[in-house]
C-alpha cells in the first residue's frame, strides 16, 4: 500500500522526488482503507485534491464504484480534470456548458467507465439527474467528495443553499461509504455544523494554515480618486500577475476601465460574464499574458494559479474568513507574495446590503407562500412578482431557501407547495446575523491590530499556536505607502466624475403585468440617455442621496455635470426643449435643477409632465412589475406643441421604468424624440 501511493503521487505531480506533505497519506488511507468519513482543513495549496485523487485510484482498483465530486465552480472542475487524467483516471463533468454530451456520459456512466464525476451542487436540484443519475451512482458508491465543505454551513462565509441538500443524499449512502469534505476556511463552529449536516463521526484533520511568505499589508483609502491612484502607481511594481477583488461588478468595471486607461493590462471578471469570457480571462492570467484580473469574488474558490505574484482588495470584505480564502489565491508555489488590503468609505455600507439579502424577511416569505397557497396551479417567477415587493435577485434566493427545506417544489420552471410546512427559523437567523455583524467588525480589528496580522486571521479559524509571520506590515517595517502623486488623484477623479454613463431604452415590459405587456413599441420608446454618475458612487450619487434625505434643492455645482455631460453626449439629432420628471418633494427640486439645466444649454424648458396622484416612492418597488405598476397613472401629459425631440431630466433612476413610462406619455402627447438625462443611474 505505502509504496503504491508513492508511485502513485509521483504520476499525479509528474515529479519522481515528490513526498507527501504531512497528513496527505493519512487522509487517503482514512478514506481508501477504513472508507471513513473525514473533513479536511487545510491551507489552499496544500494538495486536498492530491488526496481525493489518489482515494479514488485505490477504491476504483479495489473494485469500489465512481467517486463524485460536488464542486463549486466551473472553474475548479476544469483544473480538477486534467489533475485527474494523469493519474489515468476518467474524469467528466455534468454542468451547464455541455448538455450536448450529458446522454453520451449517462451511457458511460452506466457501463461503469467513468472514475470521477464531477456536478455543482445546484445539480443536485434537477429532476432528470436525481431521477436518471444518481440511481446509477447509488448501485456501487466508491468516495463522495465535497469541496469547499464549509459552504454547507449557514455559519460560514460563503453559505450555499444547494449545499443543504448534501445531507438527504448522504443520509441515504450505503454504509461503509467514505466521505471526504474539504476546505481551508472553517473555525470550529461551522465545523460543529457540518457534523450536523453530514455526521457527528467525521474524522477532523485541521492542519495549520500559515502561509510563508505572504505578506499582509492594510492601507486606509477612504476615497475611490486616491485607491485607483494608489493602483496606478503600484500595479506596475507588484510582483507578477494577480487579483484586484472588488465587492461589486460595477466596480470591477470602473477600477479595469481606470487602469487600462492608465496603461496597464488588466481584465474585469464577475460572475456575470459569459462562461467562454471567464475561461478566456483566466487562461491569460495562468499565462502571465495579464498583469491582472481585477474580479468580484466570482474568482475564488478553485482557481488554480499556484504563482499568483499578489492580491489587492480595492474594498474591505465582510468577514476576516472570506478575507483569508481570497488572500489565498497569492504565492502558493513562490517564496514571496503581497496581499493589500484597500479600505474605502463605501466598504461597510455594501457589506450591509448583502447581509440583508442574507435572509429572507418573514412577512415576504409569508406573501410568497400565499401566492402559492392560492393558486391550483404552479405560479412563475413573473407572477409572484407583480404580488410580492422582491428583487429578481432575492426573490430567486428565497425560492431556492424554501425549494431546499422541502416547503415549495419546481414543476416545469413554475413553483407550488412542497410536502413540508415552512416554519421561519427566527432564532437561527438572528444568531447568524449577529455572528456576521461580529465578523465586521473582527475586519476592523483585523486592520488595526497591533500584532501580526497573519496570526491574527489564523487565531479567528481556530487554527493552533500560530506564530508570526515576520513579513506583515505589523511585523516589519511597512512596504508602501499610502500617498499618491496628486497629478494620478487628479486623473482619477476626472475619470470617475466624467467616465459615460449610459441609460439604455427598456424594450419589454415586465411579464405577469395585465396592466402593460409584451415589446414596448418602438414609437414610444426612450432613446439612449447619459446619467452623470452611477448611484453607488459615493461623491456625485452620495450628493443626490443626501439631498433627497435632508429636501435640500441641487447645487450649481450638479446643474453644471449635467451640462456638461450633455455636451460631451452631444446627441444627434439634438433635443430643442427640455422638460423634466417633477418630484413630490417640497419645492420640487427636480422642476428647479431642470430649469437651470435649460437656462445652461440655451433652450427653452416646458413643464410639459405633472404628477396626478401621490405614490410610494420608486426606490421602495424592489422588482420591474413593481416598478411598473407604481409609475403608471402616476403622471399626465397633456397635448405637447412642440412635436421636436426633448430633453427629459430627472435627479436619479434607479430601474428605468419611471423614465421609460413618462416617455411613453409624452411620445403619445406628440413629442418625438425623448432623450433622458439623469445626474446618478441605479445598477439596473
Amino acid at each position: 500500500m505505502s509504496t503504491n501511493l508513492d508511485e502513485q503521487l509521483v504520476r499525479l505531480t509528474g515529479r519522481p522526488d515528490s513526498q507527501f506533505r504531512a497528513g496527505q497519506r493519512e487522509a487517503v488511507e482514512s478514506l481508501a482503507l477504513r472508507r471513513e468519513r473525514v473533513v479536511l482543513v487545510q491551507s489552499t495549496g496544500w494538495g486536498k485534491s492530491a488526496v481525493y485523487f489518489l482515494a479514488t485510484r485505490l477504491l476504483r482498483d479495489a473494485g469500489a464504484g465512481p467517486t463524485l465530486i460536488v464542486s463549486p465552480l466551473l472553474a475548479l472542475m476544469r483544473n480538477q480534470l486534467s489533475a485527474a487524467r494523469r493519474l489515468g483516471i476518467k474524469a467528466e463533468s455534468i454542468n451547464s456548458t455541455n448538455p450536448d454530451d450529458h446522454d453520451r456520459l449517462k451511457q458511460m456512466l452506466d457501463a461503469d467507465e467513468i472514475d470521477v464525476l464531477l456536478i455543482s451542487p445546484e445539480r443536485l436540484a434537477n429532476p432528470d439527474f436525481v431521477h436518471n443519475w444518481l440511481p446509477m451512482l447509488m448501485t456501487s458508491p466508491g468516495l463522495l467528495v465535497i469541496d469547499e465543505v464549509h459552504c454547507i454551513s449557514d455559519w460560514g462565509h460563503d453559505f450555499r443553499p444547494d449545499y443543504r441538500r448534501l445531507r438527504h443524499f448522504v443520509d441515504s449512502l450505503p454504509p461503509g461509504t467514505p466521505v471526504l469534505g474539504c476546505t481551508a476556511t472553517a473555525n470550529d463552529r461551522v465545523i460543529d455544523d457540518v457534523r450536523v449536516q453530514l455526521g457527528a463521526n467525521l474524522v477532523l484533520q485541521r492542519g495549520p494554515l500559515a502561509r510563508a511568505g505572504l505578506g499582509l499589508h492594510v492601507l486606509e483609502m477612504p476615497s475611490q480618486a486616491s485607491r485607483l491612484a494608489w493602483l496606478s502607481e503600484n500595479l506596475a511594481a507588484l510582483p507578477g500577475a494577480g487579483i484586484i477583488y472588488c465587492l461589486t461588478i460595477n466596480d470591477t468595471r470602473i477600477v479595469a476601465e481606470f487602469l487600462n486607461s492608465q496603461g496597464h493590462d488588466v481584465i474585469a471578471y464577475s460572475g456575470d460574464d459569459q462562461t467562454e469570457w471567464k475561461t478566456s480571462a483566466e487562461d491569460r492570467l495562468l499565462a502571465n499574458d495579464v498583469k491582472a484580473l481585477v474580479a468580484t469574488s466570482a474568482l475564488g474558490m478553485g482557481f488554480d494559479k499556484p504563482d499568483v505574484g499578489f492580491v489587492v482588495h480595492y474594498q474591505s470584505p465582510g468577514s476576516p474568513i472570506a478575507y483569508y480564502q481570497q488572500v489565498g489565491r497569492a504565492g502558493r508555489a513562490l517564496d514571496e507574495s503581497v496581499a493589500v488590503l484597500l479600505r474605502g468609505t463605501e466598504d461597510v455600507a455594501i457589506q450591509n446590503y448583502f447581509l440583508d439579502a442574507a435572509f429572507p424577511d418573514p412577512a415576504r416569505v409569508d406573501a410568497v407562500l400565499d401566492v402559492l397557497r392560492s393558486s391550483p396551479d404552479p405560479v412563475s417567477v413573473a407572477t409572484i412578482e407583480v404580488t410580492v415587493n422582491l428583487s429578481r435577485g432575492r426573490l430567486s434566493a428565497l425560492l431556492k431557501q424554501l425549494e431546499v427545506e422541502r416547503a415549495i417544489e419546481r414543476v416545469r420552471g413554475s413553483w407550488t407547495l412542497g410536502p413540508v410546512e415552512w416554519v421561519y427559523p427566527y432564532e437561527r437567523v438572528e444568531a447568524v446575523t449577529m455572528a456576521r455583524r461580529q465578523e465586521q467588525a473582527q475586519m476592523d480589528d483585523y486592520a488595526t491590530v497591533a500584532a501580526c496580522r497573519m496570526v491574527f486571521l489564523r487565531g479567528l479559524l481556530d487554527d493552533q499556536a500560530p506564530e508570526p509571520c515576520g513579513v506583515c506590515d505589523r511585523c516589519g517595517p511597512p512596504r508602501f505607502s499610502r500617498s499618491v502623486e496628486p497629478a494620478t488623484q487628479s486623473a482619477a477623479r476626472h475619470f470617475l466624475r466624467h467616465r459615460p454613463v449610459m441609460i439604455e431604452p427598456r424594450r419589454q415590459w415586465p411579464q405577469g403585468m395585465n396592466e402593460v405587456r409584451g415589446k414596448i413599441a418602438a414609437g414610444e420608446m426612450i432613446e439612449p440617455g447619459r446619467a452623470v454618475s452611477r448611484l453607488e458612487d459615493p461623491d456625485i450619487g452620495g450628493q443626490v442621496i443626501a439631498a433627497m434625505a435632508d429636501g435640500q434643492p441641487y447645487s450649481a455645482d450638479l446643474v453644471a455635470e449635467l451640462v456638461a455631460t450633455y455636451r460631451r453626449w452631444n446627441p444627434t439629432p439634438q433635443p430643442t426643449w427640455v422638460t423634466c420628471v417633477p418630484s413630490d418633494r417640497p419645492g420640487d427640486p427636480v422642476t428647479s435643477l431642470a430649469q437651470s439645466v435649460a437656462s445652461g444649454l440655451g433652450l427653452p424648458f416646458e413643464p410639459a409632465v405633472r404628477r396626478t396622484v401621490p405614490k410610494q416612492p420608486q426606490s421602495e418597488m424592489r422588482n420591474s412589475a413593481m416598478q411598473t405598476r407604481n409609475v403608471l397613472g402616476a403622471f399626465a401629459a397633456d397635448g405637447i406643441a412642440d412635436p421636436r425631440p426633448v430633453l427629459l431630466i430627472d435627479d436619479m433612476s434607479s430601474s428605468r421604468w419611471t423614465l421609460t413610462v413618462v416617455a411613453r406619455m409624452l411620445r403619445r402627447a406628440g413629442s418625438s424624440l425623448v432623450y433622458p438625462l439623469v445626474i446618478a443611474a441605479g445598477p439596473s
